[in-house]
């Protein structure tokens, strides 16, 4: 549990780990509000994000994580499309020793479902829709397929055996493969890019 200070007017206060939408609207308005790091691919990003927030794609951060440390000084949210991302990002700033790191719970979605602002751009299907499709669309052409070429079954089952791995490690290949294609990765933020907007808006 983090814990931030106000130290003109208000004394410390607790913020848990994990914030709901209304928590988190509620901190946005006070004197010590967080800043808000955007998780998802800049293509998610650019279809709607959160006011304020940065974006900050979850393998940008994986691979320059110490670097990013510096420059995250204050009370930190992270923000995905349904926390599980997230939940990622945490784990590895915790890894550097950051112990000022929060979550949105529910995400994005949640956040929209509870009506909270969001900024919209140019729409782009969520890399979990992405998913979808595409494991979908694996599974549904070897069942297809499978009637010509009956060993082509293992091709559906394949899939199956890794959404169900994905969901028990929580995490995805598939989802981290899609998320280096040309359409997600359009105006991806650099290194370079990112620590000059964090030290900017510290300024």
């Amino acid at each position: 549990m983090s814990t931030t200070t106000d130290a003109t007017t208000h004394p410390a206060v607790a913020r848990p780990a994990s914030l709901d939408p209304a928590a988190l609207q509620e901190w946005l308005a006070a004197p010590d509000r967080p800043r808000l790091l955007d998780v998802r691919t800049p293509a998610e990003f650019t279809t709607a994000h959160i006011p304020g927030s940065y974006n900050v794609p979850l393998p940008l951060l994986r691979e320059h994580r110490d670097e990013l440390r510096a420059h995250l000084d204050q009370e930190i949210v992270l923000i995905c499309r349904s926390g599980a991302r997230a939940g990622q990002a945490e784990s590895l700033l915790a890894e550097t020793g950051l112990a000022n790191v929060h979550v949105l719970a529910g995400g994005v979605v949640a956040w929209e479902a509870a009506g909270a602002p969001l900024k919209r751009g140019a729409q782009t299907w969520e890399l979990e829709r992405q998913v979808r499709l595409v494991a979908g669309g694996i599974v549904l052409s070897g069942v297809l397929a499978s009637t010509k070429a009956p060993a082509l079954k293992w091709v559906s089952a394949a899939i199956g055996a890794g959404l169900a791995g994905a969901a028990l490690t929580d995490s995805c290949a598939m989802g981290k493969a899609l998320s280096m294609l040309p359409h997600n990765r359009r105006t991806a933020p650099t290194l370079g890019a990112v620590i000059r907007e964090l030290n900017e808006a510290a300024a």
